[in-house]
């Protein structure tokens, strides 16, 4: 049975948690799992492995750099004959998806997590895990995010193309009033026509404006459902759902849980 990992079970009030993994050859593989409410980067520093994710099996080696989300199943084994070794930072998603927005670098769309190959981002790593160990700030957080993705995303700050109104929009939307509103409120705070929110939303984001106010919406649902008590049909109205059965579908097609089997194992779970 798959586990969820909670951020906050570990983080103590920290912006972001740093560990250092190693899984020698021939170990056991980590447990299968997924994430309540954090995305995470991972850094392979040495060695070599694989990638278990439910779309198939990823080799790492030394210098690659994968974007896990919450949506995201996988776990990760060894390869003979040093086994891996890699850094794990894992920051709250909301926080993240602020950031992008802000810094208008487009959210990158796949089925399973993202993977780069930038050797030179192994010291943004480590830089990240000496500073989780001497009281780290939501300063560094913004550091190591800023660095990596210089390295990831050639010209960044800025140079996604995003325009500004979209940017403020998309930003906007992340407030519980917007997000019941859905994609006419979207509209609204665009100010622009229904065709034009469209073809900028898939060519900045990748998807279309209902497909992204529904991801932010199971995003927020996903967030009290592993932080209140919070009934299930108040969440889905706060989240903008037309009905409870509706948002149970939608819920349980995106992480193949019903909001009660994920609340349940949510708030039973840690980041490791």
């Amino acid at each position: 049975m798959d586990q969820i990992l909670r951020f906050e079970a570990h983080a103590f009030g920290r912006p972001y948690h740093a560990a250092r993994v190693r899984i020698p050859a021939r170990a056991r593989d980590t447990e299968l799992h997924t994430h309540a409410d954090f995305h995470e980067f991972m850094g392979v520093v040495s060695g070599s492995g694989e990638h278990l994710l439910t779309i198939g099996v990823v080799p790492l080696r030394a210098g690659d750099v994968v974007l896990v989300r919450p949506s995201d199943r996988h776990a990760v084994r060894g390869a003979t004959p040093d086994g891996l070794e890699f850094i794990n930072v894992a920051f709250p998603s909301s926080i993240w998806q602020g950031f992008l927005d802000l810094t208008r670098t487009p959210s990158w769309s796949s089925r399973g997590p993202v993977s780069f190959h930038q050797p030179a981002a192994v010291p943004v790593f480590e830089n990240a895990l000496d500073r989780f160990q001497n009281a780290p700030t939501a300063y560094d957080l913004l550091r190591f995010w800023t660095d990596l993705l210089d390295l990831l995303v050639p010209g960044h700050p800025g140079g996604s193309g995003i325009p500004d109104w979209l940017a403020k929009a998309c930003t906007s939307m992340r407030a519980e009033e917007n997000l019941h509103g859905g994609v006419p409120r979207l509209l609204e705070l665009a100010g622009v026509s229904a065709a034009h929110l469209s073809r900028s939303m898939r060519a900045a984001y990748g998807v279309t404006p209902t497909a992204f106010v529904t991801d932010l919406r199971l995003e927020h649902a996903a967030s009290l459902l592993a932080a209140t008590n919070t009934t299930i049909a108040t969440i889905a109205t706060r989240c903008g759902f037309t009905s409870q059965s509706y948002f149970t579908r939608c819920f349980t097609t995106a992480h193949d849980l019903t909001p009660t089997a994920f609340r349940h194992r949510s708030q039973r779970a840690f980041v490791p």
